[in-house]
């Protein structure tokens, strides 16, 4: 290593200092040049070393990236990532958003270093790719982390202008891919929300991502509403349907349904404690309207729907 050949180095002059130079004072300066010469040499060695170890790191990293993006060679990527010095363990997700030239990839992997955590940069075209992990504290294993999209929130200054997209949070490094998919699906249609946040999640997004054939979103809305209220609850799903295509109307879903509007009240109330969706709110309203329609739309493919029959 460097250090030992410096260390090497020195015994070598001291030696020459204390057995010659004792003798024959006016080699003093031949051995001074000597020693700068050996030095600066082995320290030039290492450095050519390590800007093509960093150059090596870059287009690895770079790799990294494209596979978690691709999901192809899902295979070799926990070798690369080893490789690379991965030190994040547990929960992953991928923040994408825009590129420019003032954006500083060093403060960003200065700032994840400060929070415990743990990054792969990849840059595509005027996108940059960010997949952030959290550095569990092993002298304090009971200490509360903090959430990955609170993290992200650290990192926006690093991003261009423009919206910056948060992808599902997964399990691991190795499941990447699922939490990129999704990051880019709300990348391409996060424009079609005038007022969305920055960053926004992925998951804020899965109307939009619908509505632009992403089957990941689609299973996503069906999986989480319109599944658990057909299968659990399917009076609380019959108002739900009633309550947004009339309009958010209280007195008109009473009247369809038969009921009184304190009834309606209390399913909707119901329907958010279930699923974790307010109908009464104006964009969540929305989400759930596109839940239940594509709902019925696979019941009505499946034959099993009976508003159709």
């Amino acid at each position: 290593s460097l250090q030992e050949t410096l260390q090497l180095i020195r015994v070598v002059v001291q030696v020459v200092e204390d057995r010659v130079i004792e003798e024959h004072s006016e080699l003093r300066e031949a051995v001074l040049l000597y020693s700068r010469e050996i030095a600066f040499s082995a320290a030039d060695v290492y450095a050519k070393a390590a800007e093509a170890r960093g150059l090596w790191d870059a287009r690895l990293e770079a790799l990294v990236v494209d596979t978690i993006l691709s999901g192809e060679s899902e295979e070799e990527l926990s070798s690369r990532i080893s490789a690379l010095g991965w030190k994040a363990r547990g929960a992953v997700t991928v923040m994408i958003g825009g590129f420019d030239e003032a954006t500083d990839i060093d403060g960003l992997r200065r700032t994840a270093r400060r929070h415990s955590s743990d990054v792969l940069v990849g840059i595509h075209g005027d996108r940059l790719i960010v997949v952030v992990g959290t550095i569990p504290d092993d002298k304090d294993p009971a200490a509360a982390t903090p959430s990955l999209f609170s993290l992200c929130s650290l990192f926006l200054d690093c991003f261009g202008p423009g919206a910056v997209v948060v992808g599902t949070e997964v399990p691991s490094i190795s499941d990447a891919n699922l939490s990129a998919k999704s990051a880019l699906a709300g990348i391409s249609v996060v424009g079609a929300w005038a007022k969305a946040p920055r960053p926004i999640s992925a998951d804020d997004l899965l109307a939009e991502r619908a509505l632009a054939g992403d089957m990941l979103a689609k299973n996503t809305l069906l999986n989480k509403i319109y599944r658990p209220l057909a299968k659990n609850s399917p009076d609380l799903l019959e108002t739900l349907v009633a309550y947004l295509e009339s309009g958010r109307s209280l007195e008109v879903t009473a009247r369809e349904l038969f009921v009184h509007s304190n009834t309606v009240r209390y399913r909707l109330k119901r329907i958010a404690e279930l699923i974790g969706w307010d109908a009464t709110g104006a964009r969540e309203s929305f989400v759930l309207q596109v839940a239940t329609v594509l709902g019925a739309m696979i019941e009505h493919e499946q034959g099993t729907s009976k508003r159709w029959k």
